[in-house]
């Protein structure tokens, strides 16, 4: 892939593109089941894009359902989560708050639909990209993302642990690979706002946990055709 085109290397994600119509059906109301503020499954091309979701612990790599964008959106701006991102923000061992994060959060696979955990389980991709950035000035980065000339964000929410933000965009997965798509939005961060990304995002498997944040942000065409 192209390194010195920031377009053509993150060829269907500039500001400029135009997402494809979503049906109706897309915005089906929140639901909870088992505790779970995520439905239940639904039919792979109901909701697009959709991607696994997972119960605690991190242990447990057979997702509990499908998600969207949306349903995610509700849940992280809702008090689902609020017992747990309250309580991990108070234990100062980093250990201990590893340990905590993975024993009582959920979490999702954004970048697809797996039958398990792995990257090698992949059923289909969701044309979504996330991106984890960990120990930065929250407020000017998120400013940045927000406004960046050639990605349009799709989610947006400060991490567990209230030092970091979970970047979710959309990439072509027909284009290139889920891994190129990383690199070379990595490279467009620090090249542009000097930012590290966090490398481990590369596993298109990699779980995203989902914490309490009131100020998510969610790119406002996923909540027409509700």
């Amino acid at each position: 892939m192209e390194t010195n085109n920031t377009s053509s290397r993150i060829n269907g994600i500039n500001a400029n593109s135009k997402p494809a119509e979503i049906p109706n059906q897309y915005g089906f109301p929140m639901q909870t089941f088992g505790g779970a503020p995520i439905s239940p499954l639904v039919p792979i091309y109901d909701c697009v894009p959709q991607f696994s979701f997972f119960k605690a612990p991190i242990t447990n790599v057979q997702p509990y359902s499908r998600a969207t964008l949306r349903q995610i959106y509700n849940a992280v701006k809702g008090n689902y989560y609020k017992e747990q991102t309250d309580k991990l923000r108070t234990i100062t061992d980093p250990k201990q708050a590893r340990i905590f994060k993975a024993q009582n959060f959920d979490y999702c696979t954004f970048s697809g639909i797996f039958t398990k955990r792995s990257d090698n389980a992949l059923l289909k991709h969701s044309k979504l990209l996330c991106l984890d950035f960990d120990n930065i000035n929250i407020k000017t980065l998120r400013f940045q993302l927000l406004t960046d000339e050639y990605l349009n964000t799709q989610l947006l929410f400060v991490s567990p642990s209230g030092t970091g933000l979970k970047w979710i965009i959309t990439v072509d997965a027909n284009a290139h690979t889920h891994a190129d798509y990383f690199n070379a939005v990595a490279n467009y961060l620090k090249q542009t706002y000097n930012v590290e990304v966090d490398k481990s995002g590369k596993d298109i498997s990699r779980a995203c946990f989902l914490p309490y944040d009131p100020y998510a942000y969610i790119n406002p065409y996923h909540l027409i055709n509700r």
